[in-house]
Order: C-alpha cells, then sequence, then structure tokens
C-alpha cells in the first residue's frame, strides 16, 4: 500500500452538488447523481486504501422529502441500486456496513435491503461505512434526549450521572470517534443538519 502522511481516522462528508453540476452542465439531474454515485465508489475505495477507519456518508437528509416527488425517486432507486450493485465487493473488501436515520419512510424493499446489508457485513474488521438516510442531527439530538428521559424515569439512569459522554451513548450514530475531518463536496460550507453532535470540533 501506498505511504501517506496523516491519515484522519474518520471522516465525513455530505455528497451534495451532484443537481448542480449536471445542470450547468445541460443535463438532467438525475444525470448528476447517478454521476455522484460513481464518485462514491472511488471515495470509499480509497479510504479503505489509505487507512481511514471510518467514513460517515449523508445520502438522504430528512430534508430530501421536501425536493419534487420525481427528484425523490431517483434518488431512492439510484439508492437501492447501488446498494444491490456494491454489497459482494463491499463484503469482500471487509468492510461493514451501517445505516443511521429513520428508515420507517422508506419502502419495505428498502429497509429490508439496508437491514440484510448490515446482517451480512456485521462482523467485517475493516473500513467502517456508515450512511446517513432519512437523517437529521436536531432529530438524532432530539431523539435521544428523549430515550435518555425516557431512561431516567424507567430508573435506568440516575440524572446527577448524565454527562456529554453518556448523552453520546444514545445518538443515533455509532458511538465511535468523532469525525477528525468534514468534506462537503458541493462548494456549501454549512453543516446543513448533520452529525450536528459529532461534527463540533472537526476540520
Amino acid at each position: 500500500m501506498q505511504a501517506y502522511g496523516r491519515v484522519p481516522e474518520h471522516v465525513a462528508i455530505i455528497m451534495d452538488g451532484n443537481g448542480r453540476w449536471a445542470s450547468a452542465r445541460g443535463l438532467p439531474r438525475a444525470a448528476g447523481h447517478r454521476a455522484g454515485a460513481k464518485s462514491l465508489r472511488k471515495v470509499v475505495e480509497k479510504s479503505g486504501n489509505i487507512g481511514i477507519k471510518r467514513l460517515t456518508l449523508f445520502a438522504f437528509s430528512s430534508e430530501n422529502w421536501q425536493r419534487p416527488r420525481t427528484e425523490v425517486k431517483v434518488l431512492l432507486d439510484l439508492f437501492l441500486r447501488t446498494l444491490r450493485r456494491e454489497l459482494e465487493e463491499l463484503h469482500a473488501n471487509h468492510v461493514r456496513l451501517q445505516f443511521i436515520g429513520a428508515r420507517h419512510r422508506f419502502s419495505p424493499a428498502l429497509q429490508q435491503e439496508m437491514s440484510a446489508a448490515e446482517q451480512e457485513t456485521r462482523h467485517n474488521c475493516g473500513l467502517q461505512l456508515v450512511v446517513a438516510v432519512d437523517y437529521g442531527g436536531r432529530w438524532d439530538i432530539a431523539r435521544a434526549a428523549q430515550n435518555l428521559a425516557n431512561a431516567c424515569i424507567q430508573g435506568e439512569v440516575a440524572v446527577d450521572t448524565i454527562d456529554e459522554a453518556l448523552f453520546a451513548r444514545y445518538l443515533h450514530a455509532p458511538a465511535q470517534s468523532a469525525p477528525d475531518l468534514f468534506i462537503r463536496t458541493g462548494g456549501e460550507q454549512r453543516l446543513s443538519n448533520f452529525l450536528l453532535w459529532d461534527l463540533a470540533y472537526s476540520e
């Protein structure tokens, strides 16, 4: 493997700008989303090659449901096809795949594919690929607060033991290192409700 300098342990990426990329070239937005999926394949492969341990991707935000219905359908169909096409190779390369987000608004077929992919790759010890779908940072924090409050009511957690570390355990993202590096591909410079808790000190 080629030698690299200091490699971040955890990289988080908002994959946006695909529609604008296509429009600027006189192409339908769907063409941009397909091109983005191809680029993503290279990113995942390269991340594993250079020693990144965890890659978290913002693939579909909770706000994406507000896009035109036809574009939402294109995005979800592309997501399902990409998952089916890439799973075998991801598994062969020891990638562990996990999904974070609400999920319940997706079709039963897509939910089943996601669960099956997690189950098949659960013992892999290579790159940990976390895909955020129907995810929002505020939703994640509110959900964590609700679950932690319920744990206090049930007597499972004492109020005076709550600190940042304990709260983080109730977030939807796997409880591991926060991202060292945050990338937004479309050129915008905002978080857009992505991993609000975890990105507090990311570069």
